[in-house]
Order: C-alpha cells, then sequence, then structure tokens
C-alpha cells in the first residue's frame, strides 16, 4: 500500500486541471504577448485565471500578479516593502518559511533594514502584545507573518494583526501558501497589503503561484526587460501552469465546505486513533485544536529506538510524511519550527501528517497501525 500523507510538501494534481491544462500545452499553444489570434487565445486565458482568482479572493484582478509560486512572492514582497514603500524595519518570527526567515537575514546582514524576531506563546502563537510594542518603537516596518504554520498548523488572526499593523503605518505580508484553496479571503474587507500563493499547494501544477498587491501601494518592476503581468515581471507567462492555477482555485472555492468537513474528520479520526493507540503521544503546537490549520497534524511520538529512523521507517512500509517543513520533506534534521517552541525531544521522533481532500479513511487506519508497531521497541536502558 502506498499512502501520501505529505500534502503541506505538495499535493496531487486534480485530473479536473490536468484536462483543463492540456490544451494550452498542445492547441493553444501561441505567445500571450503576441497580436495574432493565436497570441490573443492565450492572453484571454490567462486573463481568465486572475479573474477567476481575484472573484475567489474579493479583491481586484489588476491586484494579482503571477510568479513562479510562494517563495519568490515571499522575495518579491518584502523586496517591494524595502526598497519601494520605506520600510526600515522587519518584523517576524522564528516559525516562518525559510523564504522569509532567510531574505530577512540577508537584509539585515547588509545593513539594509533592522531585523525584529516577535515573540511567541508557549505553544507557537505570535505575542500579539510584543508585536504592538516593537511597532510602536521601531521605525515604518514590514511585518511578515504567514497565515497558517507548514508545520505546528498555528493560524494567524489576520483580520488582528491587519489592524493593528494598519494603526502603526507598517506594511502587512502574509504567507498564505499553506491557507490558500482552504480557507475563505475577503481582501477588500482585510487590512492586507501583500499575500501569496502556489498553485501546487492546492492540486494544482507545481512552478507556478501568484502574489497579491493591494491597489494603494506603488511597487517597482520585480524584473526587468519585458511587458508581461503590466510590467511588473518581465518573461513569457507559464500558460499552461496559469491556466491550471486558475481551475484549482475555482475547483477549491467552488467544494470548500465539503473538502473541509472530510479532511477536518481526518485528521480529527488520526488525533483520536493516537491517543487510544499511544497514550503519551504529544500534539506539537497547536495542531490538534479543532480551531487550527485542519490539514497538517504535528506529532512527537513515545521514545523508541526506532526515533531516528521513524520517517525512513515508514517510507519502507508506504507511508510518505514529513520531518521537517513543506520544503524539507524527507530531511532529517530537527525541525526550525519546533526548536523555536522548544518541542524537539531527543529519542522520540517527530512528524507531520497533512492530508488532502483525496485522503481515505483507511489510510489513517493504515499508517497509525504502522506507527504503533514503531513504537514498541523500547529504547535501551
Amino acid at each position: 500500500m502506498n499512502i501520501y500523507l505529505d500534502n503541506a510538501a505538495t499535493t496531487p494534481l486534480d485530473p479536473e486541471v490536468l484536462n483543463t491544462m492540456l490544451p494550452y500545452m498542445q492547441e493553444y499553444f501561441g505567445n500571450p504577448s503576441s497580436s495574432h489570434a493565436f497570441g490573443r487565445k492565450t492572453k484571454t486565458a490567462i486573463e481568465n485565471s486572475r479573474r477567476t482568482i481575484a472573484k475567489a479572493l474579493n479583491c481586484l484582478p489588476s491586484e494579482i500578479y503571477f510568479t513562479s509560486g510562494g517563495t519568490e512572492a515571499d522575495n518579491l514582497a518584502m523586496q517591494a516593502a524595502i526598497f519601494d514603500l520605506g520600510c526600515k524595519h522587519i518584523i517576524t518570527s522564528a516559525i516562518e518559511h525559510s523564504a522569509v526567515i532567510k531574505t530577512a537575514e540577508m537584509f539585515a546582514s547588509k545593513g539594509i533594514i533592522k531585523l525584529s524576531i516577535v515573540g511567541l506563546t508557549p505553544n507557537g502563537h505570535i505575542d500579539l502584545s510584543h508585536l504592538e510594542e516593537l511597532l510602536a518603537t521601531n521605525e515604518k516596518s514590514f511585518v511578515s507573518l504567514m497565515h497558517g504554520n507548514n508545520e505546528i498548523a498555528n493560524l494567524l488572526p489576520l483580520v488582528e494583526v491587519g489592524e493593528l499593523c494598519h494603526k502603526y503605518n507598517a506594511i502587512f505580508h502574509s504567507d498564505t501558501v499553506q491557507t490558500m484553496g482552504h480557507y475563505s479571503f475577503d481582501l477588500k474587507n482585510t487590512k492586507i497589503d501583500f499575500i501569496n500563493a502556489a498553485a501546487h499547494k492546492f492540486h494544482g501544477p507545481k512552478g507556478v503561484g501568484f502574489i497579491y498587491i493591494n491597489r494603494r501601494l506603488k511597487t517597482s518592476p520585480a524584473i526587468t526587460g519585458g511587458g508581461q503581468e503590466r510590467g511588473m515581471r518581465g518573461g513569457t507567462e507559464n500558460l499552461y501552469g496559469i491556466v491550471g492555477l486558475g481551475k484549482a482555485i475555482e475547483l477549491a472555492y467552488a467544494h470548500l465546505t465539503e473538502h473541509q468537513a472530510h479532511v477536518r474528520g481526518l485528521k480529527a479520526y488520526m488525533i483520536d486513533l493516537l491517543k487510544n493507540e499511544l497514550p503519551s503521544v504529544r500534539f506539537n503546537g497547536d495542531s490538534a485544536s479543532p480551531d487550527s490549520l485542519y490539514t497538517v497534524l504535528n506529532v512527537t511520538f513515545p521514545p523508541t529506538a526506532n526515533a531516528d529512523m521513524m520517517l525512513f521507517l515508514l517510507d519502507l512500509e508506504g507511508v510518505a510524511c514529513s520531518g521537517g517543513s513543506a520544503c524539507s520533506s524527507g530531511a532529517t534534521k530537527g525541525s526550525h519550527v519546533l526548536d523555536a517552541i522548544g518541542a524537539l525531544t531527543p529519542g522520540s521522533a517527530s512528524l507531520r501528517f497533512s492530508f488532502s481532500r483525496f485522503t481515505k479513511k483507511e489510510e489513517i487506519e493504515y499508517t497509525v497501525g504502522k506507527i504503533k508497531e514503531l513504537c514498541t521497541i523500547a529504547v535501551p536502558a
């Protein structure tokens, strides 16, 4: 049996998305920048995808710019805040994606900005009082805090943080890679400046995503040399990727309530099974809470001689999960997120299981059974 429980890293492509993309790989191949009928056909497809996304998020199509994915968009938001919007100070957290943390550290190391790391509560939530303190006592800030944590499933109160940033004239960016296609957004009525997404996190193709840039912001081109994306990002567009992204968004939001109920049920079922089979199991961060990101569950298992090999041994049993972040699946080094909240436990394996609408109940049962077998080998005295 082959079981895929690493959907926070990437999701399988929806067959309906693939079928929508195929004509743009074969029949409709025109360059979208060409003025003839071949180009007009593909340009229309790109703009239709843009309108589909904007409708789903309640924003303007002109506020959506296509990118290669979430990492590029994280970088673009930070660069725009520093070089176009006058931010001298970055506020982020120790549990952000490395695309945010490492980029912020790079700018700080060059003396371009001051970097502050906001405090966390014991279970990994952002300390909003400390955030306000940092906003109040520094120059104009760029705040980058992810909406749904990709490892411990904590959710950021977007509206509350947006209001706080607005109060202090800060620029607010939230990486929504893990929540796009899984939660509703109302961008016209949320005080937020940038969000971003990657299609492959909600059953779309890899190598394509988008960044939302609030229309009130004036930003410079991210990639020069072409007039694509209204002059913001030069280079021939990833046509069939953008078409697939639009279809994936459409499907996600057309069936959102149904998908949420299915995945929430699977996660709750796995939590109950683990508690029954391994009573000393621990759930990290807020991942076992009904109010957490419902696609992710982070678990620390009882001490066992198999701890260091747990990820590998589950793989041998046909179960794919993760020991690190969404971009580090298969890595054996300790998670920087768990380290930041003090949840790394020597002699115990900590794994992330992440679910999708294609996950089945019997796959959860098989996985928990294999975990129980692997955890029965005690640590040598």
